[in-house]
C-alpha cells in the first residue's frame, strides 16, 4: 500500500502552506551576463503554490532543471524567493523546526567530525538539551536509525552509503523537526539499500508524526512514499493530485508523458516512443503555457495564455486549457 492509498479518519490541518513563490536567478555576471543580455534571469520557481498537510507527504516531480531542489532549499530556509509566502502553520515554528536530509549523505557530513558530534552539534547549537544530556540524546539517535551508539566514535568515511545517510536521517531528527524536506534523498543508493532507507523514513514519519516535502525522480518511490504528488514543469507546476489520482487518471499531457515511460511488463518488446521536442530553456522559457511546444493538444491560447491550476472534482488541480476545456479524455491508458 502506498501512502497516498493509506484512509483518513479526518483532514490533517495545514502544516505548510506556500503561496505564489518566486524564485529567479541573475543570468551570469560580467561578460557573461553581459553576452546573455543584461537583465536575463533563471526562472527557477515561477509562482508555486501548495499546502501540505500535518503527518503527510507531499513529493514532487519533474525532469532535471524544473525547478525541484529551489523549491526544496525555499522551504527548507536555506534560499529566499523574491516574492511570495511560505507559512509553516504550528504556532511559535522556529527556523530549527524545519530540517532536510540531502541527496548525497557524504557530501553532507563534515569528513573532520566524528558521527556523534554531527548529529551533537544542532543540538548544542540550537540549546536544546543541557550538555550533559547531549551524548546520550545521541545514542538514542542512533538506535533511532538502525545504528548503534558505538558508532558515535567513528567519522563518515567509516560507513557504507546507507549508514551514511541514516546518519544524516538521525542528525536532521536532532533538531526536533516537526517538517523534513528529502531531496533525492535515496538516489545515490543502491536499490536495496533505498528500500529500506524509504522504509525508515515512513516509519520515522508515523512515530514522530512528522510532515515532509519529499523529492524525486523516481516515479515509484514517490507512488510509495507520498499522501498528494505535485508535477513541475519550468519552474510551475502542472498537476498537484493525490497519489492513487494521479497514478491512476493523470491528467496533464505533461503527467502522461512522465508515466507513460515508465517501464512495463505488458509493452516487453516495444520501443517507447520519445517525449516529442527538448525542454526549453528556463533563461528563456515559452510564452502561455511552458509546455505547449511539446504538448499533443496544444492551441493558439496555450501559445499565448498562461493556464492556472484549476481544481477539479476529484480532488487533482491541473494547469491546462485542453484538460479545463475537456479536449483531453479524462479516462487514461498508458501506450
Amino acid at each position: 500500500m502506498n501512502a497516498g492509498n493509506k484512509p483518513a479518519a479526518a483532514e490533517a490541518a495545514v502544516s505548510l502552506e506556500v503561496q505564489d513563490i518566486v524564485r529567479h536567478f541573475s543570468a551570469g555576471a560580467g561578460l557573461l551576463r553581459t553576452a546573455l543580455g543584461t537583465g536575463r534571469s533563471v526562472k527557477a520557481v515561477d509562482g508555486v503554490s501548495l499546502r501540505i498537510r500535518r503527518g503527510q507527504t507531499l513529493g514532487l516531480v519533474g525532469e532535471s532543471g524544473c525547478g525541484k531542489s529551489t523549491l526544496a532549499r525555499l522551504v527548507a530556509g536555506l534560499d529566499r524567493p523574491n516574492s511570495g509566502r511560505i507559512h509553516f502553520a504550528d504556532a511559535g515554528q522556529a527556523g530549527h523546526r524545519v530540517q532536510m536530509v540531502f541527496q548525497d549523505p557524504y557530501a553532507s557530513l563534515n569528513p573532520r567530525y566524528r558521527i556523534g558530534s554531527a548529529i551533537a552539534e544542532p543540538i548544542r547549537f540550537q540549546k536544546l538539551l543541557p550538555k550533559a544530556e547531549v551524548p546520550r540524546r545521541v545514542h538514542e539517535l542512533l538506535l533511532q536509525v538502525g545504528l548503534a551508539p558505538a558508532d558515535a566514535l567513528k567519522f563518515p568515511h567509516e560507513f557504507s552509503g546507507g549508514q551514511r545517510q541514516r546518519v544524516s536521517i538521525a542528525r536532521a531528527l536532532a533538531g526536533a523537526p516537526s517538517f523534513l524536506v528529502c531531496d533525492e534523498p535515496t538516489s545515490a543508493l543502491d536499490v536495496s539499500v533505498q528500500a529500506q532507507i524509504l522504509n525508515l523514513l515512513r516509519r520515522l514519519q508515523e512515530q514522530l508524526g512528522l510532515s515532509c516535502l519529499f523529492i524525486s525522480h523516481n516515479l515509484a518511490v514517490v507512488n510509495y512514499m507520498s499522501h498528494r504528488v505535485g508535477v513541475m514543469y519550468l519552474g510551475r507546476l502542472a498537476e498537484l493530485a493525490p497519489t492513487r489520482v494521479l497514478f491512476d487518471a493523470p491528467k496533464h499531457p505533461y503527467t502522461q508523458l512522465l508515466l507513460a515511460a515508465l517501464p512495463r511488463l505488458d509493452r516487453r518488446g516495444r520501443e517507447k516512443s520519445p517525449a516529442p521536442g527538448e525542454i526549453p530553456s528556463p533563461l528563456d522559457p515559452p510564452p502561455g503555457c511552458g509546455f505547449h511546444p511539446r504538448c499533443p493538444h496544444g492551441q493558439a491560447r496555450c501559445q499565448s495564455e498562461r493556464p492556472a491550476l484549476v481544481p477539479l472534482p476529484d480532488g487533482s488541480q491541473v494547469a491546462c486549457h485542453a484538460v479545463q476545456e475537456r479536449r483531453i479524455p479524462m479516462r487514461w491508458h498508458p501506450s
